[in-house]
């Protein structure tokens, strides 16, 4: 099957490789489809540890496996790398940089961005961590960075090289303040001797009055235990202003001087263009109905964090979490398979398998239900759960030894500059001071 070309069988398009689109593709693996999956990137990424790559953990080869290989096997599935623009529900077709595609079924997997709640100057001077690229800028950042305090000459001139704000205190930030705090804990002075590790600074900032929002009240107790006995420094309730690439500005007037703003504050959903305003929910997301079909299409979805399914149960709609785009791609091939077949189709209904975050070394939270606990036996929950997520035996493989090594050793992972992070000069009408709550 070619991207164009005709066939005898429903084309099914699905937009994005990401936890949702396997398992579109999954479900429709030896049914009378064609199944055509487009993405910038020609490869899946296990988002949950871009952290430890972005801390030098992990090789960023590690987290990601090729979409080609995973589906090899599968007859009826293609792949082509694309950049889509656009989306004509009313035609049918996809617009692309390699020109327009026509679908008959259309899964809409695009994932989420990070949100900078319209600040062009925060966007532009904080580090997301979204993506391998992303995660590999920012590990060269502060590789950069430690290279540069390790030159300076007063505690004055360290100071903002060494000091690391990261905002937001859901799973991403606290488990990468965690990893900081573990870099210097046991690893700054043994690859930079000149250093001190009393002068790096790990805050972990939030607008909410607790760390890991989402998770129950003792984990989120126990997380923040854990992440002040390692020695980060924890602000809760408070609003950032703006940051200048200098300075850090929080509402009632605290300011902190650093080079390594870390975002993770908050997501919207990258939306194609051609799809109703009037269908976009909060966050950016895509406004569907109780099988993940948009409002409004017959032959159109949209899954995982790019979806917004409005129930009384769920009135801002599903959290944005890996089950959740799993659970719903799933059960959205099975659908669009009831549809061509003319059959009744099933509504979604989530199944909460329940909340891990790692904040370190034995240090792990863990919400399972009615089932709650924290330290050493979460933490090694955490491992498994990751370790058999992952795609690929190799990477698999990888993986469990780095893990191993950084364990026995307190001094895993490689921390090379492979290349240098140069960041562009903001244009000047950007230059303002832009609140973002």
């Amino acid at each position: 099957m070619n991207s164009t070309e005709k066939s005898k069988f429903p084309l099914v398009v699905i937009i994005g490789g990401g936890f949702g689109g396997l398992e579109v593709a999954n479900q429709l693996a030896d049914k009378p489809v064609d199944v055509l999956m487009l993405d910038k990137h020609n490869y899946h990424t296990f988002q949950p540890l871009l952290y430890q790559v972005a801390t030098g953990s992990l090789e960023s080869e590690s987290i990601a496996f090729s979409l080609r290989k995973n589906f090899s096997g599968q007859k009826n599935f293609r792949f082509r790398i694309a950049e889509v623009s656009g989306v004509d529900l009313e035609k049918n077709t996809i617009a692309t940089d390699l020109g327009e595609i026509p679908y008959d079924y259309l899964v809409i997997a695009t994932g989420s961005t990070t949100n900078f709640f319209g600040s062009k100057e925060i966007e532009h001077y904080a580090m997301p961590m979204k993506s391998i690229p992303e995660a590999l800028n920012l590990r060269y950042l502060i590789l950069q960075n430690l290279e540069e305090a390790s030159l300076k000459a007063t505690k004055e001139e360290k100071e903002p090289l060494l000091t690391f704000v990261l905002v937001g205190a859901g799973p991403t930030g606290v488990e990468l303040a965690g990893a900081l705090a573990e870099l210097r804990n046991h690893i700054l002075t043994r690859d930079y001797p000149d250093l001190k590790k009393e002068d790096m600074k790990v805050y972990l900032v939030d607008f909410l009055p607790k760390v890991l929002g989402p998770f129950s009240d003792q984990g989120s107790a126990a997380a923040k235990a854990f992440l002040t006995d390692m020695g980060v420094e924890v602000l809760l309730n408070v609003k950032v202003e703006s940051y200048n690439g200098e300075e850090i500005k929080f509402e009632g007037g605290k300011i902190i001087k650093t080079k390594n703003v870390i975002w993770s504050a908050g997501v919207m959903g990258v939306v194609p263009s051609g799809i109703n305003k009037d269908i976009i929910e909060r966050g950016n997301r895509i406004k569907v109905d109780s099988i993940s079909r948009i409002v409004g299409s017959s032959n159109v979805f949209a899954i995982g964090d790019v979806a917004a399914m409005i129930t009384d149960d769920n009135p801002k709609g599903h959290p944005g979490v890996a089950q959740v785009a799993i659970q719903q791609g799933q059960l959205a091939g099975k659908n669009i398979m009831h549809l061509i077949k003319g059959e009744p189709t099933v509504q979604f209904k989530y199944n909460d398998k329940g909340s891990l975050a790692t904040i370190g070394r034995n240090k792990a939270i863990a919400d399972l239900g009615k089932i709650k606990f924290q330290g050493f036996f979460a933490w090694l929950i955490w491992m498994f759960v990751h370790l058999i997520s992952l795609l690929g035996f190799r990477n698999k493989v990888i993986v469990f030894v780095n893990w191993i090594g950084s364990y026995l050793t307190y001094n895993g992972g490689s921390r090379l500059i492979i290349r240098r992070f140069n960041r562009e000069e903001l244009p000047k009408k950007h230059k303002q001071v832009a609140k973002a709550d």
